[in-house]
């Protein structure tokens, strides 16, 4: 079990981003955690993965565990060995190295494994292998985004950060990836799915959180916040009986947000 208990975040020792933050990820599942552009996603990911101090931040109370362990005081690629990697919004593959070597920085933590897990990946991502000796940066946006998750598998993980894998991809992309996500998980690894992509996110978790300002608002079975009207409305773009609203109503809040009273 990775558990994040009553984590607050500061950054630059003023700015309070995370607020009494708790959510767990079980072995073997799937959770999504959804939330506006600026809530504190990816704050909460740099958290658990230790990458708060390249930001100037730090976890000031709350702690993060592993089967019980704190990790929230480790570095990261000690948390890496103890099987979390996050893949990184915006995908941050190494452009000018070949899509093998961009791969094989991932296996730093775990060399032992490194032809296995290179097998596992080809295996999830055939284009990578078709295209193991090409230029990175040369891939579509597509096969960049496989190539940051399959370099995270590198280190063989129990459990995979996913930020915003779906960014910037085309709908038959977007499709690709959420199966992909459910390959990686059937065959053991756990996953904390970050998205805007509410409909796309919950369809594949079985538990969900909503984040607002740094705050959860909401922690429900993925299949609730699916049937909620506020999710409908919000999140998903649809009004009452299911039909869509227009983008000027739901960014204008002409919604009840009963998890605000």
């Amino acid at each position: 079990m990775l558990s994040v208990t009553n984590v607050e975040v500061v950054y630059k020792d003023v700015i309070l981003v995370l607020r009494g933050v708790s959510l767990e990820v079980p072995d073997g599942g799937i959770v999504a955690l959804l939330g506006a552009n600026g809530a504190g996603k990816t704050t909460l990911l740099r958290a658990v993965s230790g990458l708060l101090d390249v930001h100037d931040g730090e976890i000031t109370k709350g702690e993060i565990t592993l089967d019980g362990e704190r990790i929230d005081h480790l570095d990261p690629s000690k948390i890496v060995e103890l099987g979390v990697s996050q893949v990184l919004e915006g995908r941050r593959i190494l452009g000018e190295m070949s899509v093998e070597d961009n791969l094989l920085l991932g296996a730093h933590t775990n060399r032992k494994e490194s032809s296995q897990n290179v097998d596992r990946v080809y295996g999830l991502f055939p284009v990578l292998q078709q295209r193991r000796k090409a230029t990175a940066g040369y891939l579509s946006g597509g096969e960049q985004t496989m190539l940051a998750i399959g370099r995270a598998l590198m280190s063989g993980p129990r459990y995979l950060l996913l930020d915003e894998p779906s960014l910037g991809l085309a709908p038959m992309l977007v499709q690709q990836i959420r199966d992909l996500i459910v390959e990686i998980n059937s065959q053991g690894t756990s996953v904390l799915l970050v998205e805007q992509n509410a409909m796309m996110a919950l369809s594949i978790a079985q538990h969900g959180y909503i984040m607002e300002t740094g705050k959860l608002v909401m922690d429900k079975p993925s299949s609730d916040l699916l049937a909620d009207e506020d999710v409908q409305e919000f999140y998903l773009g649809l009004g009452g009986e299911g039909e869509a609203k227009s983008f000027r109503e739901v960014k204008h809040y002409r919604r009840r947000k009963r998890w605000m009273s």
